[in-house]
């Protein structure tokens, strides 16, 4: 059994570690905020984006691409966008279980996040670009990251490019995610965590005129559109990241608190055993002398 002093150790201990996790769990939420109202503010731009391309395809009689040429795969990039810091639960765990799923022989890997490296590393796979970001993604990460795919894709060194990164649902859920990325399918909207529903294409009655023609607008807009599209993945990742980083620190804080509570109880019981003991000491000595 414990001595009242090593409780008393370990309760000091365990009131520190709350402090930690506290004071974490509030970071989290306030970096959480920040990166989901980041997404947020991005939603107009990707929205009007979005209908000029929609208007474009229907103006657009004929229009080729090499980032739409659909080939054979026969080796495929993945980016992998993860975390760079632990702390935040299954999260990182969930998103390596996906990507482990390719296989290595023919897969590369992009990266971006300090996690993501060190998984590929350790599980020896095929590294072909490594990034890093912060707690505020910027555009011009994102843009880095797009380029490195794309230029794999123009010059035949892969047929397909995937991206596996976390979908930001809500606080308390966040969703492992596989998305086509090249060769450029049908163009589908992003929709920013937390925002409403856009309203549907057709609802728009804005004339629009491209010069010099539709089909020089959209080889334009394309490879805006995968910088976009990446950083708009980016933003949920890590909002995802520490949404997921601030439950994992109130779960701690909260399992803190009770394990002092438990302790807490254990100490004071040895404390009144023992003043029971003494009590009874004293009383056994005074009836012996009578």
């Amino acid at each position: 059994m414990n001595s009242p002093r090593d409780i008393r150790r370990r309760i000091k201990s365990v009131t520190s570690t709350a402090q930690i996790t506290k004071a974490m769990q509030m970071v989290a939420a306030s970096k959480m905020r920040k990166a989901q109202q980041a997404a947020l503010n991005g939603r107009p731009f990707v929205a009007l984006m979005y209908r000029l391309q929609r208007k474009a395809t229907t103006q657009a009689v004929e229009f080729s691409h090499p980032l739409l040429e659909v080939r054979e795969v026969r080796k495929r990039a993945v980016i992998l966008i993860a975390g760079d810091k632990g702390l935040c639960g299954a999260l990182n765990s969930n998103l390596f279980r996906l990507a482990s799923q390719f296989e290595p022989s023919s897969t590369v890997f992009i990266t971006a996040g300090r996690r993501a490296a060190q998984f590929i590393a350790r599980t020896r796979r095929q590294l072909a670009a490594e990034f890093e970001y912060g707690d505020s993604p910027r555009y011009g990460e994102a843009k880095a990251i797009a380029i490195c795919a794309r230029d794999l894709f123009l010059k035949g060194e892969v047929d397909e490019v995937q991206v596996v990164a976390t979908k930001f649902v809500n606080t308390l859920a966040q969703q492992p995610v596989c998305v086509e990325f090249l060769p450029v399918g049908e163009i589908k909207e992003l929709e920013p965590a937390g925002a409403p529903p856009e309203a549907e294409p057709a609802a728009d009655t804005t004339e629009y005129l491209f010069e010099p023609s539709p089909e020089a607008f959209l080889g334009y807009l394309l490879s805006h559109y995968l910088n976009i599209y990446i950083y708009q993945v980016m933003l949920n990742a890590k909002a995802s990241e520490q949404s997921a980083r601030m439950v994992a620190m109130k779960n701690a804080t909260d399992n803190a608190q009770e394990l002092i509570k438990d302790l807490t109880l254990e100490y004071n019981k040895l404390r009144q055993g023992k003043i029971t003991t003494e009590l009874l000491e004293i009383v056994g000595g005074q009836l012996a002398n009578v």
